[in-house]
């Protein structure tokens, strides 16, 4: 390993290890996590930083480092889902119903590493380093209260991770250009007219129509949009009706809308809406649509992301550094800061032996092995950047 790399000591990541399982045992809800936030702030005044509580809500920012100089931040989220846990662990969840299933945890730990390892540097940093812990990403609605309360203002480059449970641990993904999709949230409701279950031919059956729309919008985009040009609308939750024996004059539908072209996404709205519209009307009903976009895709900057590989390959070796071949049609918030500066987030393998659920399953288990890679290869590319971009 080249001198210029940064490693957590044993005693180190015994003590990341300790709080990785306390927050994994804790998880809060986006927008809500207090007890979460609190700890952070509370290790990261430990370590010597300079620390902004109620960033965005229920934010957090540290600085190390000159506040002259050019700076460069690192964003790690904090919110868990609502997920009931079957791993089985130990310091599984004690909050039924709700998990750490994305990997939050192991990206707040991180970032407490990061912090573990960069604080006694603090007085040979040529510029700032800031730490981001934001909010409520899974709802989408952290990085714009962050950017609202001024989180990157000073910024020159931001850096982010996300676990990934296709890559084995011990290896990380890097891609140049797109890393994640552009993605919406869909409300859909059809409108139709209660009868007795006896006569539905005296009524106008939402479900039905309902039914026919979940199938309808797939099959119209398959052939109405280029296949080149991938979209996928998945349909999350369909609640409606009052009895057994009603018909229903009223469902909704919650889903999301994906797809990699910006250019295609700005006309999916209308697209969707007029689509959707028909095929209510042909079957007697009438539809009300929502549409809230979510997130534009993760566009990694070129010197960002030659940066954190050729670290990776440093500190990893060539073959466990991943080129990833196609982007996530996963949605990404991080990708709001990226309208306003340069910005790079990379995949972090979390999968052991045995493999590695899915994201958003409740028996989603990372490799803690994965956490000194993050935080060795993080903590060098920052303090690397700074030196590369601050003039002595």
């Amino acid at each position: 390993m080249s001198g210029n790399n940064l490693a957590l000591s044993k005693e180190e990541l015994a003590a990341l290890l300790d709080l990785r399982r306390h927050l994994h045992a804790h998880p809060e809800l986006s927008g809500a996590e207090h007890h979460t936030a609190a700890l952070v702030a509370g290790e990261l005044r430990r370590l010597g930083w300079r620390v902004q509580e109620g960033v965005g809500r229920t934010g957090v920012l540290a600085e190390l480092g000159p506040s002259s100089g050019r700076a460069i931040g690192l964003r790690v989220d904090m919110d868990a889902l609502p997920i009931e846990e079957c791993t089985g662990l130990a310091f599984a969840s004690t909050t039924p119903g709700l998990m750490h299933a994305c990997g939050h945890d192991i990206h707040t730990a991180v970032g407490l590493g990061v912090a573990m390892l960069l604080a006694p540097l603090a007085e040979q940093l040529s510029g700032t380093v800031r730490l981001l812990f934001q909010p409520a990403e899974e709802t989408a609605e952290g990085a714009r209260w962050m950017l609202a309360a001024g989180a990157i203002e000073g910024l020159s480059a931001l850096l982010g991770l996300h676990v990934f449970p296709s890559i084995a641990v011990g290896s990380i993904g890097v891609r140049h250009g797109a890393l994640t999709a552009a993605a919406a949230e869909l409300e859909l409701e059809v409108l139709g007219e209660a009868g007795h279950g006896a006569r539905p031919h005296q009524s106008v059956d939402a479900i039905w129509i309902a039914a026919r729309l979940v199938s309808g919008l797939q099959e119209a985009i398959s052939r109405r949009l280029d296949a080149l040009q991938p979209v996928v609308l998945s349909f999350g939750r369909i609640e409606g009706g009052r009895a057994f024996n009603v018909i229903a004059d009223r469902v909704r539908l919650l889903g999301t809308l994906r797809c990699l072209d910006c250019e295609l996404y700005e006309q999916l709205p209308a697209w969707v809406e007029s689509t959707a519209a028909a095929i209510c009307a042909a079957y007697g009903g009438q539809l009300k649509m929502q549409w809230r976009g979510i997130a534009p895709p993760v566009q990694n900057d070129p010197q960002l992301t030659r940066l954190l590989e050729t670290i990776a390959v440093e500190q990893l070796g060539r073959e466990q550094v991943l080129e990833l071949a196609q982007p996530s049609l996963g949605a990404e918030d991080f990708a709001h800061y990226l309208n306003h500066l340069p910005g790079c987030m990379f995949r972090l393998g979390v999968a052991g032996l045995d493999g590695c659920a899915p994201l958003h399953h409740g028996g989603f288990n990372p490799d803690e092995a994965c956490m000194p890679v993050a935080v060795n290869l993080l903590a060098t590319a920052l303090k690397r950047w700074l030196e590369q971009n601050n003039t002595p």
